[in-house]
């Protein structure tokens, strides 16, 4: 529990040190784009994920790794050098911490919220709408999507806007139903 703390606190450190960073360079998007890029890499790839958690590859070793997959994916260079600069600080594995601490910075900086729309089927243009619209109407603020499919949902949806979630899936419907029916 303790090594959660301090973890989350040192990406959050790190975080706002690359926000004031990109917001004084004028590169705030791009780095944001960049740190997506990098969960995107960091998501699909354990190879990526086993280097920088790995206590056997060195400092140097990680940075050099991070900096080549940041110039891969053409990052800018306030990007390349900050992650050079974790990594050269043995912070390396505090990466996902310091993506997501960004991206919370980011939210609250421009007005947007994320939310995490997760769907049985694909969503049509028409059914991304009207979910932006009644989200835009709910919150008061322009949400920012991000979809997933699950078809074990059977229908409709789940959103995840930060910690709370609204759930109004038929499978949670179909198990409250049995749950329900098992207690009578």
């Amino acid at each position: 529990m303790a090594d959660d703390f301090k973890t989350s606190e040192v990406g959050e450190r790190y975080a706002q040190a690359l926000f004031d960073l990109a917001l004084e360079e004028g590169a705030l998007d791009a780095v944001r784009a960049d740190l997506k890029g990098l969960k995107a890499a960091l998501d699909g790839s354990a190879d990526l994920r086993r280097l920088i958690g790995s206590p056997t590859f060195s400092s140097e070793d990680k940075g050099r790794g991070l900096v080549a997959v940041a110039a891969a994916r053409g990052s800018t260079m306030t990007t390349a050098k900050f992650l050079g600069l974790l990594a050269q600080n043995g912070r390396a594995g505090a990466l996902p911490g310091v993506i997501a601490s960004f991206e919370k910075k980011w939210a609250a900086h421009t007005g947007v919220v994320s939310a995490e729309v997760t769907s049985a089927a694909a969503l049509s243009h028409a059914q991304l709408a009207q979910v932006t619209s009644a989200l835009r109407q709910a919150l008061g603020k322009d949400p920012e999507l991000s979809l997933r499919v699950d078809p074990a949902l059977l229908g409709g949806l789940k959103i995840k806007i930060g910690s709370r979630l609204y759930d109004a899936s038929l499978k949670t419907r179909l198990d409250q139903m049995k749950f329900a029916l098992k207690r009578a």
